[in-house]
């Protein structure tokens, strides 16, 4: 009997996890006498009972994506940062600020420190080690204000639209701006508390009915509603 997979560690489907007189659980079936996973996961065992927890509520990063990510630990060559993900990614101090102008490393815990949110790009990674972050880019770097608000990564898609229909709406209409993140990390800054707590609102609409059919004008309701003042004939 044979475990080939750390516990919590992330796997793939067709993956194989264990061998032996293992019994099959959740998200994982048996050929033979071996055990492979069915979804992205991350592996479970208990006594001899093998599983897959879904990924479904955690972010598996891919290069170029850009996050939103929460300083977690500061190190003298840069910084840690959770990412929403069973991952923690790697700030470097010389992938923050511009190229000329990094911090130096005794200068790491004054440029950020743990909980500050920062917004970068993800440069490397692959399952052998963490993912790699930059922070070099004209839009990236340090969030000094806003709202943060986490929705199921999954779901970010629907929040920007087709070609960025859906989000364009919500900063027109409310005047807030919004940053975004693939790991299901959205920013939200407005100068009005009202607006800023209609968009939260429907933020998280969207993310609870991405699947249903009707949804923009659902939220074209709302902020006529609430925004603009309008009377739909709804309560």
């Amino acid at each position: 009997m044979t475990i080939l997979a750390q516990k919590k560690q992330l796997v793939i489907p067709g993956e194989l996890v264990a061998q032996g007189e293992y019994d099959p659980d959740l998200n994982v079936y048996k050929d033979g006498e071996n055990i492979y996973s069915t979804m992205i996961g991350l592996f479970e065992y208990r006594g001899s009972r093998i599983s897959v927890v879904p990924l479904k509520h955690c972010y598996f990063p891919f290069v170029d994506d850009i996050i939103i990510g929460k300083i977690t630990d500061v190190g003298m060559s840069g910084w840690s940062v959770d990412i929403n993900s069973p991952y923690s990614a790697m700030l470097p101090v010389t992938e923050f600020g511009a190229r000329q102008n990094y911090p130096r490393r005794r200068e790491t815990t004054q440029s950020l420190r743990v909980g500050d949110l920062v917004k970068a790009k993800i440069i490397a990674f692959d399952r052998s080690r963490d993912p790699l972050l930059s922070a070099r880019d004209r839009e990236l770097g340090k969030i000094t204000r806003g709202r943060m608000i986490k929705i199921t990564p999954s779901k970010i898609p629907r929040l920007i639209g087709k070609e960025g229909s859906m989000i364009n709406m919500l900063k027109k209409e409310s005047a807030c701006s919004l940053s975004v993140g693939q790991n299901g990390i959205v920013l939200v800054t407005c100068n009005s508390p009202k607006n800023e707590e209609v968009v939260v609102e429907l933020i998280k609409m969207i993310e609870h009915e991405a699947h249903t059919q009707g949804l923009t004008d659902r939220v074209s309701e709302v902020i006529n509603r609430k925004l603009r003042g309008v009377k739909t004939g709804k309560a």
